[in-house]
């Protein structure tokens, strides 16, 4: 059991719980608010959204420990808020709900969406409330009341939306990507768009670097594996390179240092796409090496306050010579651990491949800095989903060509 005290609808809030409980059950069953919904408890559907520190999250996949000393908001504590009355009062008038499942994620999510001032138009809300999902309505009504009280929160003449269309955001009629040089919010073009995911390194290792990425292993909350990564430079070249930790960082999509490292401590962050949950951890560091054996240690731990993930992990190294002298193999032991939305992603053979992947990335982008070569712009976040995909797509033509094979035998 673990202790965690938060704030829960302003009350502050100590409980015991088991590690793997999670915010919905606990609100529900510990605090007994069953206003917050569980539907999928996959955090897709919408039906368990609450407010963690000012930000829409999902209660299903955010584990309660991962909340500690945050504050919560869940639909009991909307009562007297202006912004709320007035979406309760158009659901009504526009008849947006009928079993009224959906209709406490739809509400949080809703005026999260106004208060940030991106319901502008009916494809804007679609979009913006495209995680929230209702098996009763055709999403008219929802679209509909959730239009009338952004055009009275943000003052604005009504606007001719053009036609209607049925079906969750952004509805058939959309265009077929929605990286569009126009786009339909506010929100400043994010680095992550189609252009930079298409200039972003390729990710599997090239001939003059070879990585290997063995099994993954569980050590209580740690997941655990091992790599080994072989660049044709010298050990000495390579040494002095990792001793630079900002060198490093820049070989790592995603990862920036907020300055120098100070007596073996760096603070920095990573920004990290996983589908639809981002998340920027903001952390801090630990670096050790040993002069004597050629071996390093970084330990660190991060935490996104928007999706409140957490991370902590353990990187140990040690360099050695093969071939002769000329080139180095790095061996690499991997121990990490994650809370909250993030954590949904810290299992299974998946990991395996996408761990390759990146230390393909590491090991291109590390080759090219001791050969002098500048280094491809690295993509302001680790968009981990398209690395899956990939991932998913090379398994799909390897199950495919068994079967053919199968079938040609």
């Amino acid at each position: 059991m673990t202790r965690v005290a938060l704030t829960v609808n302003g009350k502050k809030v100590k409980r015991e719980v088991t590690p793997r409980t999670n915010l919905a059950d606990f609100l529900r069953e510990e605090l007994l608010l069953t206003g917050t919904h569980v539907g999928c408890e996959h955090g897709i559907c919408g039906a368990c959204t609450v407010v963690v520190d000012g930000e829409i999250a999902r209660s299903c996949i955010t584990y309660a420990v991962a909340c500690d000393g945050t504050e919560v908001r869940t639909i009991e504590n909307f009562d007297n808020d202006p912004l709320m009355v007035k979406l309760r009062q158009a659901f009504s008038e526009e008849h947006a709900l009928q079993c009224g499942y959906c209709t406490p994620g739809m509400l949080v999510a809703a005026r999260d969406l106004i208060r940030r001032g991106e319901a502008k138009d009916e494809q804007s809300i679609r979009i913006g409330m495209s995680g929230n999902l209702c098996r009763c309505t055709g999403y008219m009504g929802i679209v509909s009341a959730i239009a009338k009280v952004a055009r009275d929160h943000t003052e604005k003449d009504d606007q001719q939306s053009g036609a209607r269309t049925l079906g969750p955001a952004p509805g058939p009629d959309a265009p077929d990507s929605l990286a569009s040089e126009e786009p339909v919010t506010a929100r400043p073009a994010r680095p992550t768009t189609t252009k930079a995911r298409a200039e972003a390194p390729t990710l599997a290792a090239k001939p003059d670097v070879n990585v290997q990425t063995g099994e993954i292993s569980q050590d209580g909350k740690f997941t655990k594996l091992t790599q080994t990564i072989t660049v044709n430079h010298p050990r000495d070249s390579v040494w002095k390179f990792m001793s630079e930790i900002e060198k490093v960082a820049t070989c790592m999509p995603g990862v920036t240092l907020d300055g120098p490292p100070e007596n073996g401590h760096v603070d920095g962050r990573m920004l990290v796409k996983i589908g639809p949950i981002s998340a920027d951890l903001a952390g801090e560091a630990d670096v050790t090496r040993h002069e004597d054996d050629w071996r390093g240690l970084i330990e660190g731990k991060g935490r996104d306050t928007r999706s409140a993930s957490l991370a902590s992990g353990r990187v140990e190294y040690q360099l050695a010579e093969v071939d002769g002298g000329a080139a180095t193999q790095i061996a690499v032991s991997i121990a990490y651990s994650l809370a909250g939305p993030l954590a949904q992603f810290s299992r299974g053979a998946i990991v395996r491949d996408l761990v390759g992947r990146l230390a393909g990335a590491f090991a291109q982008n590390l080759e090219a800095r001791l050969s002098g070569r500048e280094t491809e712009a690295q993509p302001a976040a680790l968009d981990a989903g398209s690395l899956v995909f990939k991932v998913l797509w090379d398994r799909i033509k390897s199950l495919f060509g068994m079967l053919l094979g199968r079938k040609e035998n």
